[in-house]
């Protein structure tokens, strides 16, 4: 009897992602290298400009996550904690929990590999984020006002300042296939606290479903183009 792929609610999210951690500038996690400090920390934002899960809308929000892995992520024993756009509906809030959650989708997803690497989840917030990004300049900030936030700014040359342009393409990424590299700061408290500069910063535009990497809609190529 043939096989055939299991059936999933049809979902999608799908618009700009930043992110920083605390390794060095193109982060050798992106490389199947160790943490550049042996551990790893940082946060991502991804605002949804276009999603749906099912009949649900989910235009316009925006989820966030910060994390904390002992080692190397891949050895797991990872800390994580979300945020929600305040004015996600009950059922919005449902269904992003579905899709981050690694429901309705292959195992092979981002949402499933980062989830299988994780220990402890602590409680998610529910907030008014501030979110910005500007893929051609190389700039973007999030912020979760009073637990966390990041800024990224352009790498720059340490002898005449001028920025230093960067891209790391991965043609097999599960997370991104191409994103902008840039220099990060960041810093949250609470259960978290972390405080870090001029650390590995990305700049992506991406789209998830059921079956991972929408290759036709991500990569900022894809939007700047559209």
């Amino acid at each position: 009897m043939e096989d055939r792929p299991l059936a999933y609610v049809d979902w999608k999210i799908k618009g700009p992602k930043i992110a920083s951690c605390s390794c060095d500038y193109g982060c050798p996690c992106e490389f199947n290298g160790r943490p550049t400090h042996g551990m790893c920390e940082g946060l991502e934002a991804h605002l949804i400009e276009e999603g749906w899960f099912g009949n649900v809308r989910l235009d316009g929000l925006i989820v966030v996550a910060r994390f904390r892995w002992p080692g190397a992520v891949h050895e797991g024993g990872g800390m994580v904690q979300g945020a929600i756009s305040e004015h996600a509906s009950e059922e919005q809030r449902e269904a992003l929990f579905q899709i981050l959650d690694g429901k309705e989708q292959e195992p092979t997803t981002v949402f499933n590999i980062y989830g299988s690497t994780i220990e402890k989840e602590f409680d998610p917030i529910f907030a008014d984020i501030e979110f910005a990004c500007d893929l051609e300049k190389g700039t973007g900030r999030f912020s979760v006002p009073g637990i966390m936030e990041m800024t990224l700014e352009p790498i720059r040359n340490p002898v005449t300042g001028a920025p230093h342009p960067a891209k790391i393409i991965l043609p097999e990424g599960f997370e991104f296939r191409e994103g902008d590299m840039a220099s990060g700061t960041f810093s949250g408290g609470g259960d978290m606290a972390f405080e870090r500069k001029g650390t590995y910063g990305l700049l992506t535009y991406v789209a998830y479903g059921p079956h991972g990497l929408l290759d036709n809609e991500s990569s900022p190529a894809y939007k700047l183009a559209s």
